[in-house]
């Protein structure tokens, strides 16, 4: 008994340690992926690009090159180890392995993607921009517009991870619903949303996307990620008109709770009945 304790406790430090890791690193990629790339351009100039250079002499450039072939390799490592674990074989190899703490291996792996990724991406300065907002007002205002809906979709994406439980996600609800003796959580999931989570498992995909291409400028490697990026969103999911259905009658389902008043003695929606 108490080498399952045991067990059970050095579990939940790892969830635990793994959701601070992958909050900070997502801190860190929304600071990367807005906040830095607009602040260039807040005051309406931008030191991003070089116009004077046309484009056709830059892409003959060795360090705009360089440069370029690092951040591709840099996208390629996310986008093997974010496929490759989700790849069903490995998946199920994993749990095999890891047990409860398999989605926890996946986030910190991911994280860890991304925090390479920030840290070692290489702005591509020996290059002109795709395009840049510089005629006044607009060189002012634009920015401040990019903030705001940057700020709107950064919103939006947590809350939308709240709505698809956000604990199943990083695999917290894993590690304690094993302590407690009980089987993974989407097991307790109704068949269709169980059906949509492995349609759309990244329920972000317009957000982010107005994310990586509202730039007051656009310089050659944020072309490069806004486009990888995007590629690869759209690749990742398999929508079809039932998840859609399904989606719209849950959403219309919490609209109407959040707009009746709690009646006394009422019980709370279970795992089976929630929209996850």
């Amino acid at each position: 008994m108490a080498s399952v304790s045991l067990r059970g406790w050095s579990f939940c430090a790892a969830s635990l340690l793994n959701f601070a890791f992958v909050f900070v690193s997502g801190a860190d990629f929304i600071r990367f992926v807005s906040f830095r790339a607009i602040y260039h351009n807040i005051t309406g100039e931008t030191t991003l690009c070089q116009d004077s250079i046309p484009l056709s002499v830059a892409l003959r450039n060795g360090s705009v090159l360089r440069c370029l072939l690092v951040d591709v390799g840099l996208l390629a490592l996310f986008i093997v180890q974010h496929s490759v674990l989700a790849w069903t074989p490995v998946k199920q190899a994993l749990q095999s392995v890891l047990g409860a703490l398999n989605r926890t291996a996946y986030c910190f792996t991911t994280a860890l993607a991304l925090q390479i990724l920030v840290r070692y991406w290489q702005p591509v300065t020996d290059a002109p921009c795709l395009w840049s907002v510089r005629q006044t007002p607009w060189s002012v205002w634009f920015p401040l517009l990019c903030f705001t809906l940057h700020f709107v979709c950064w919103a939006i994406i947590c809350s939308i991870f709240i709505i698809f439980d956000y604990l199943e996600l990083l695999g917290i609800k894993q590690v304690y619903y094993e302590c407690l003796g009980l089987e993974d959580p989407l097991t307790y999931k109704s068949a269709p949303a169980q059906r949509l989570l492995s349609h759309l498992r990244h329920p972000v995909c317009l957000e982010l996307a107005v994310v990586l291409w509202l730039l007051p400028a656009l310089s050659l490697d944020r072309l490069l990620l806004a486009g990888t990026l995007s590629t690869y969103l759209a690749l990742a999911h398999s929508l079809d008109q039932q998840d859609l259905g399904y989606l719209c009658a849950k959403l219309s389902h919490k609209m109407q709770l959040f707009a009746e008043p709690p009646q006394d003695g009422a019980i709370p929606p279970s795992d089976q009945d929630k929209a996850k």
